[in-house]
């Protein structure tokens, strides 16, 4: 669910008492739609604007910055770092969070800045104000053909967004109780009409009304009667009176493990089929529940240029083979001609020039069945005999040339098919940026003349830890399993990959002595994890020593050859790969 504003207060609430007062050390915006705040005390507050996931919280993850800041980035770091956070205020119930600060300008002046998140859906937004309300500039931009009725550019006075015409639990509470008591019209579904009447109630929230008064979350108002009404008006009463008071519980609603919904109380309408789990705050709340959403979408923006080269790439080299495959096919029948040039030779006797066709026994074959040949008229029948000849020699001598264009085109292939598995793995801008580098420097993507050279990362790759505490290596892509397996790696250790199916490298470092069988196993459910077959089962995943593992001359980054290995068959699961996960 979007973060509805009943929510976004229980948030606020969590937030202030560890916000007011603190001061912006730094200011960061790693994506387009996302800034954070880093505050004295190691605090980070994340504000996203983007029209998905628009939301405010304090955030544990952390998250690759670009190597040049955007420039809504760079104003904020002039106006805000050193600021002091003075207040966090939500008008009404409505989607908005003002961010009054203190701050000093370059000539030593205080003075103030306001930092608004408009959390409103596809119109969300972040605008920066000076001390007179004016907007210093905003990450999305509303001219007058954007929206007639609201213009958000540098220069104007700020405005509010216009609010709903719908009764508020906080500011109206006799209108509430009149709209409550007037209810709506006999087949006017009940979650429908509050959700028309009242501000700040989500779906989820008006549904789970709907079920506490009227025992189902479709009920309508000719089903509730008198008892049903005044349940009714008890349980809207009840959500008032936790909004009023700011009694909040963070609850996560999860399916199969995975997080599908939260929210501010307790839910009843899914029964058996969802579990609903108390959380340890809003903020880890929220964290968990974006945290796979935000992965995806990143992986999607970021990756969507190098998936496009990489496919375009792996689709020439798929047409390239097949074309090699024909052609080689052509020349298994390269014995045709030799018969041809053989039976034009022992013919010449009863050839004459100028001749389009020659029709002789085969007696090559069992009946020495008649065959006819195709001539040149304008060759002798001489060279008639040698032109087939030539082509039986080219045919043959193409034979060895046409199994090693094809060997190359279907290793091409299979190692793009591995690029765009690092691809879809890709997590972070650094892992994205090493896939970039590795196709520039294979030739499949040009080099920028404006790219500037930027300052290269240490190779860290995924790091778990087994139950028996070995470490466990995983590689991020091409380039880093073949560092990984032969740099990095100890001989002794042991070398895992998934049989026939595109993945990473993975090491289990156990610095020569005997690994257990369940550390083995949970590398190799890493290694099926971090692969083609993510979601299947019984994955097969070989493993090795080190030692075993060669690298063939002029092979493509990440390819590797070995003989001498065992096979486990594991199922990839989540839980385990973040149970493992080195913090």
């Amino acid at each position: 669910m979007p973060l509805d504003a009943i929510c976004l207060r229980a948030v606020l609430n969590e937030l202030c008492p560890a916000l007011l007062g603190a001061r912006i050390d730094k200011v960061q915006q790693p994506a387009r739609d996302q800034v954070i705040l880093l505050l004295r005390g190691n605090l980070r507050v994340l504000l996203n604007a983007g029209p998905n996931q628009p939301r405010i919280q304090l955030t544990r993850q952390l998250r690759d910055n670009p190597a040049q800041p955007p420039m809504f980035c760079m104003l904020l770091r002039k106006h805000l770092v050193g600021a002091r956070i003075l207040s966090i205020e939500q008008p009404d119930l409505e989607r908005v969070v003002i961010l009054t600060l203190q701050c000093t300008d370059e000539l030593g002046q205080t003075g103030r800045r306001q930092l608004i998140l408009e959390a409103m859906g596809r119109r969300a937004n972040l605008i920066l104000l000076d001390g007179e309300g004016r907007i210093l500039e905003c990450m999305r931009r509303m001219d007058f053909e954007s929206n007639s009725t609201r213009q958000l550019l540098p220069g104007l006075f700020y405005r509010l967004p216009t609010p709903l015409d719908k009764c508020s639990l906080l500011a109206e509470e006799e209108a509430a109780h009149a709209l409550l008591a007037r209810g709506g019209g006999d087949e006017e579904r009940v979650d429908q009409w509050l959700l028309d009447h009242f501000l700040g109630i989500s779906p989820l929230i008006a549904r789970e009304i709907a079920q506490r008064a009227g025992g189902a979350t479709d009920v309508r108002f000719s089903q509730l009667g008198d008892r049903g009404r005044e349940a009714l008006a008890q349980t809207v009463q009840a959500l008032c009176d936790t909004v009023k008071n700011n009694s909040f519980t963070p609850m996560m609603l999860q399916q199969e493990d995975r997080p599908i919904d939260f929210t501010y109380c307790a839910i009843t309408q899914y029964g058996a089929q969802m579990r609903v789990e108390r959380q340890e705050s809003f903020s880890q709340m929220l964290d968990a529940f974006y945290d796979l959403r935000e992965r995806q979408e990143l992986s999607a923006r970021r990756g969507r240029e190098l998936s496009h080269a990489a496919t375009v790439a792996r689709e020439r080299m798929a047409r390239k083979a097949e074309t090699l495959k024909k052609e080689y096919a052509a020349t298994q029948q390269r014995d045709e001609l030799r018969l041809c040039g053989d039976l034009i030779t022992a013919n010449l006797y009863r050839m004459d020039r100028g001749m389009e066709s020659l029709t002789t026994e085969n007696f090559y074959a069992e009946n020495s069945e008649p065959i006819t040949i195709a001539l040149d008229p304008l060759l002798t029948p001489q060279q008639n005999a040698a032109k087939y000849y030539k082509r039986y020699n080219k045919a043959k001598t193409a034979e060895v040339h046409l199994r090693e264009q094809i060997q190359k085109a279907e290793t091409e292939r299979a190692y793009l098919d591995s690029v765009l598995q690092e691809i879809a793995q890709s997590e972070t801008e650094q892992e994205f940026q090493e896939i970039r580098r590795e196709l520039q420097e294979t030739g499949y993507l040009r080099r920028s003349g404006k790219e500037k050279k930027e300052l290269k990362r240490a190779f860290v790759p995924r790091e778990f830890r087994s139950s028996a505490g070995f470490r466990i290596l995983v590689g991020r892509n091409n380039v880093q399993n073949d560092q990984l397996t032969h740099r990095r790696a100890d001989r002794r250790d042991i070398w895992l990959h998934t049989q026939k199916i595109h993945g990473s490298h993975v090491i289990l470092c156990t610095g020569g002595a005997e690994p257990d069988e369940q550390s083995l196993r949970e590398a190799a459910a890493l290694a099926a994890y971090f692969s083609q077959a993510k979601d299947s089962a019984n994955v097969p995943v070989d493993y090795t020593a080190v030692r075993f593992v060669k690298k063939p001359a002029g092979a493509r980054p990440g390819m590797v050859i070995y003989e001498t290995y065992r096979t486990l068959y594991v199922t990839p699961d989540e839980a385990l790969l973040r149970r493992l996960a080195v913090k």
